[in-house]
């Protein structure tokens, strides 16, 4: 392993929607970026699973375009042919699990677990409709993270393990290598003119804490206020018989929801998001609250079965019985107290700026105002000139080679 420091001017840490649009925006300023991510992709929680000859979108099932800078990144994303619209509706299973059919309504007493699955044609309650439609994309919605990364300096694998100011004006961050990260040069050090923290905010305060950062104790405080639920996030296949039965039934179910008393918080059909699936894939995400309560346990895989059963009982009988399943934890999922502004920034000692979609309460739109935010302070701390709109730096992403 080579145990040279490589310097840079803005050193990015996280490779989420926020990290990305932060560096993007820094490189078309001509500013040098590295961007260091200690998981193997790119896209933080838009992920995507490769498994069984088919994939699973096991973190954001889909972009929700509500507000301008996603509705833009879409159509973007849209004339590349990387996302199409999945659905504009998302249905609520009404509680409580054991008399509830995909209509919202009781069950009368002499419908039984046989003939439920008979209802998957009925109406179901909708919790939101969209003037736009939810999008997807069929190859995986990493797909999206992957355009972000384009022509980046990234480097995989590598955690940050502590960041400190050096006395000749920049940070110095020390990195680990993964044992997974399959490259024997992997620099042990990047020095940096400023830092954009751009992962969850209980994260950066581990990190920052580890070491002598020499950041003002409101920062940090600030940081520490920020609080995140939980998720266990379920891949589920089922036998082709079942896809066969959902699609001659034109089942609508895609996108559901359910009340906050239930394990489960959502349940998606993966399978329908592109053309010629033949195995019917599910993707359910538990609620804080079971998480909370199954975060550590050693055994993920009775876990995750214990949330298909419960699905079994709410939606259809049969997501009781998955082919197999993956089970994935998220500890930092939801942000259930976000600050209240779009970046959190510190000069002393040096540039330090912390971004994510724990900056507001719209996960994709306020993944990247803050992270167009973050590059545009740092800019300004380091003399660089007016930052272009992500608009038109998207389009050339997509037509530069």
């Amino acid at each position: 392993m080579s145990d040279r420091i490589v310097e840079f001017d803005i050193a990015v840490i996280g490779a989420g929607i926020a990290g990305l649009t932060s560096a993007q925006s820094l490189r078309s300023l001509g500013q040098t970026v590295v961007v260091l991510e200690k998981s193997r992709g790119v896209g933080g929680r838009v992920a995507t699973r490769r498994l069984y000859d088919t994939q699973a979108d096991f973190g954001a099932p889909f972009l929700d375009p509500r507000g301008m800078l996603s509705q833009q990144l879409v159509q973007v994303l849209s004339r590349a042919g990387l996302v199409v619209p999945w659905t504009d509706t998302v249905y609520q299973i009404e509680p409580p699990p054991d008399q509830v059919g995909l209509s919202g309504q009781s069950l009368p007493p002499q419908t039984t677990s046989e003939n439920r699955s008979l209802t998957i044609k009925s109406g179901m309650n909708p919790a939101a409709t969209l003037s736009a439609p939810y999008y997807v994309a069929p190859t995986g919605i990493n797909a999206v993270g992957k355009f972000l990364a384009r022509h980046l300096e990234i480097w995989r694998s590598r955690r940050v393990q502590t960041v400190t100011p050096t006395d000749q004006g920049y940070w110095h961050l020390e990195l680990e290598a993964i044992a997974d990260s399959g490259d024997a040069a992997v620099p042990l050090a990047v020095q940096a003119k400023a830092v954009v923290m751009a992962i969850p905010a209980p994260q950066a305060v581990m990190l920052l804490e580890s070491g002598e950062s020499g950041l003002p104790r409101p920062f940090l405080d600030r940081l520490k206020a920020v609080e995140f639920d939980p998720c266990i996030s379920v891949m589920a296949g089922y036998p082709a018989s079942k896809q066969r039965e959902l699609v001659q039934a034109e089942y609508r179910g895609r996108s559901l929801v359910f009340p906050p008393s239930s394990p489960l918080r959502g349940l998606f059909w993966q399978s329908s998001k592109g053309l010629g699936a033949t195995q019917p894939v599910f993707v359910l995400h538990s609620s804080a609250h079971f998480a909370e309560q199954h975060l550590d346990a050693m055994d993920l895989e009775t876990v995750g079965r214990e949330l298909c059963d419960w699905a079994g009982e709410a939606v259809l009988p049969w997501f009781k019985d998955p082919e197999w399943i993956q089970v994935h934890r998220w500890r930092y999922a939801f942000c259930r107290r976000p600050l209240t502004q779009p970046l959190l920034t510190a000069t002393t000692p040096l540039p330090m700026v912390c971004a994510g979609d724990w900056c507001g309460d719209r996960q994709l739109e306020t993944a990247l105002q803050s992270g167009l935010a973050a590059a545009e302070w740092v800019s300004d701390r380091l003399g660089g000139g007016p930052m272009p709109p992500l608009a038109s730096l998207w389009e050339a992403i997509a037509q530069e080679k």
